[in-house]
């Protein structure tokens, strides 16, 4: 998928949420397919009754809010035209008439439509603009064109459009009749659509929405009439639909098989273990040390503000602000990536050597932890050691371990460490730009990014730097289900249940803390492992909901670090990345114990209760994918970052 473009106004645009694409290649029956349309046509979209009984009854309270119920309208209309057919005016004459793969839709009189256009024609200017009224004048042009030259009613419409034979066999069937036809009549193409600029974020939505709307119907919509089959002429033109690629082909011959999907079993209820899985105590069950000999960080190069988002509202989408998406989630940009997620985790791997001054050949072992790969053979992990030159190492795979990624991560090495006394590589790695389509709730959240850590054998009789690591996985299905990826249900796009996610994420700090407060200061100092923290770098999954669990927990919110608000949530990659930034932010400015819980998708989750040099980071003050790998530096052990200043102004 191309996740973004970049328009000539150096603005980020999504296509897949502007022009509605779905992904047939993972529909198996017309229920998934109604499921579907219904979720991203139909539930927020209001019926020309609605609109009419609006319009009369002063409902609405500006031109935008009526413009985007005409536009709702009309997407709704067409949600069959936009997701599976290209539609070719053609001759009546030249139509075949015994192809099986040629359509023409049977129509029926819009109910009142008169009524309903004369309604909106008159509150149109009785309504306040409400942001810019030369502006909203000129999307209502296109807008009310579309709407009130449509001529047919929307609710009964099928999926699975007749042919021409099928259309036949009844002459009183109606369809659409063109006099004439203009193959020349002025469309917009892809570059206007991308290119639409408005001061508004809303208002850009919207334009770039009335644009797609205007190309479903590329003919004088004024000469079109409704006319039957029986008394249609050679020379007048018909509305022929064909199917618009060849997944969507492949859907109709699977229907007109009569296959059918076989259902999943159900899940059986979750019972708690037979007794608690204990953390890993490291300096009791260990002999080799581990020592944190690197940790470096790629950030995406392209950051996505909350306007951005607002600028690309999907059809399917309910109306929300750049300042309501950042008071739901804490984030007002998240950091995307140009890069491929094979280079973003290469960049890390390569920087995270260089602190550490190692070579490729000293490595042991290479961990990638990533939830967003597409890359099974050879495994992410396998690919890095290829690039980086490792002619041979113990061990190389990938884990998926979603949000909890870097403490499965950090356990793995810790454990691999013992079998070959040799520095592990440990990438934390995720794209899921690519992968989020027009889902909104996953379009807030997520962002790109990359870190990298070489874990290596601390001295002998010096203290490791991890002291504490705890790993858990599963729970109730609907938690275990609630980061989805692909799913069929959401056209093979990442959908995340809020709820759900809320319910594990709570379920496991709590667990996590309570542990936290029955095990040892490592040092002997404090009443707990737990007072002996000097920061918490959770997961950054949502700030909002974070910071009322840690209440919840029994933790304060300034014993906690963040970073969401300028990067987003990398999934596995959001810890490690966190703690770069807290590094160049001048938060870690000497020695730490840092507590970092991990929780997601899967119902997976894991701490790391572990010392942190600043020393040992490599401060990124550079990003630029043209330019390979970010230059880096290692601060200073005590102060702030001298390159703070330079990374703020860099990075927004």
């Amino acid at each position: 998928m191309n996740a973004f473009v970049l328009n000539r106004h150096g603005r980020l645009v999504f296509p897949s949420n502007i022009m509605p694409e779905l992904d047939f290649s993972t529909m198996e029956s017309l229920d998934q397919l109604d499921k579907v349309i219904g979720r991203d046509f139909e539930t927020k979209a209001p019926s020309g009754t609605d609109i009419l009984e609006k319009a009369r009854t002063g409902t609405y309270d500006s031109r935008y809010a009526l413009m985007r119920d005409l536009a709702l309208n009309l997407f709704w209309a067409n949600r069959f035209s936009l997701t599976m057919y290209d539609k070719r005016p053609t001759r009546w004459a030249d139509v075949p008439r015994s192809r099986s793969d040629v359509f023409l839709p049977v129509l029926q009189p819009w109910e009142d439509g008169e009524a309903k256009v004369a309604a909106v024609h008159t509150a149109y200017p009785t309504l306040p603009p409400r942001w810019d009224a030369a502006v909203e004048d000129r999307i209502f042009g296109i807008l009310f064109d579309v709407f009130a030259n449509r001529k047919h009613h929307a609710t009964t419409l099928p999926a699975v459009k007749p042919t021409v034979a099928e259309f036949l066999d009844k002459p009183g069937n109606l369809t659409f009749r063109l006099p004439h036809y203009d193959p020349d009549y002025p469309v917009y193409d892809y570059a206007d659509i991308l290119d639409c600029d408005e001061d508004v974020p809303e208002l850009e939505a919207l334009h770039r929405w009335a644009m797609v709307l205007h190309n479903q119907y590329p003919w004088d919509r004024g000469q079109v009439e409704l006319a039957e089959a029986g008394r249609l002429k050679d020379e007048d033109y018909v509305v022929a639909f064909h199917p618009r690629d060849k997944q969507v082909r492949a859907f109709l011959r699977h229907l007109r098989s009569g296959a059918t999907r076989r259902p999943t079993a159900p899940a059986r209820e979750s019972r708690p273990p037979v007794r608690p899985f204990p953390e890993i105590d490291v300096r009791r069950q260990f002999t080799v040390m581990p020592r944190l000999e690197s940790l470096a960080a790629v950030h995406g190069d392209q950051p996505c503000t909350n306007d951005d988002l607002i600028r690309n509202s999907a059809y399917n989408w309910s109306p929300m602000g750049a300042d309501e998406i950042r008071d739901k989630t804490g984030i007002e940009q998240r950091r995307y990536s140009s890069l491929s997620l094979e280079d973003l985790a290469l960049q890390a791997a390569e920087a995270a050597l260089e602190q550490a001054q190692r070579d490729p050949e000293e490595i042991g072992g290479v961990l990638v932890c990533t939830c967003t790969s597409s890359r099974l053979i050879p495994s992410l992990a396998t690919f890095i050691c290829g690039q980086l030159g490792i002619y041979q190492t113990h061990s190389a795979h990938d884990i998926i371990a979603a949000c909890a990624g870097m403490p499965y991560g950090l356990a793995e090495a810790t454990r691999l460490l013992q079998e070959v006394e040799r520095p592990v590589l440990v990438v934390c790695a995720e794209k899921f730009s690519d992968k989020i389509g027009n889902v909104r709730t996953s379009r807030m959240i997520f962002g790109d990014g990359a870190a990298a850590m070489v874990v290596g054998v601390a001295p002998d009789g010096e203290a490791p730097d991890f002291h504490y690591l705890q790993t858990y996985a599963s729970g109730p299905a609907s938690e275990v289900n609630s980061i989805l990826w692909p799913n069929r249900e959401f056209d093979n796009n990442i959908t995340v249940f809020g709820p759900q996610v809320k319910a594990l994420a709570g379920r496991y700090l709590a667990q996590m803390i309570d542990e936290l407060r029955a095990l040892p200061d490592p040092d002997g100092k404090a009443a707990s492992v737990l007072d002996s923290i000097d920061l918490i770098v959770p997961h950054q999954a949502n700030k909002t909901m974070v910071v009322q669990l840690a209440r919840q927990a029994g933790l304060s919110p300034d014993q906690l670090y963040f970073n969401i608000a300028t990067v987003g949530n990398a999934s596995s990659a959001s810890i490690p990345l966190a703690i770069h930034d807290a590094v160049r932010d001048g938060v870690i400015t000497e020695p730490m114990r840092i507590f970092a819980p991990g929780f997601g998708a899967g119902a997976v989750a894991g701490y790391a209760v572990m010392r942190v040099d600043p020393a040992v980071v490599a401060v990124q003050v550079a990003s630029d994918p043209e330019l390979g790998a970010s230059q880096s530096t290692a601060p200073a052990t005590t102060g702030p970052s001298l390159a703070s200043e330079d990374l703020q102004q860099a990075f927004g």
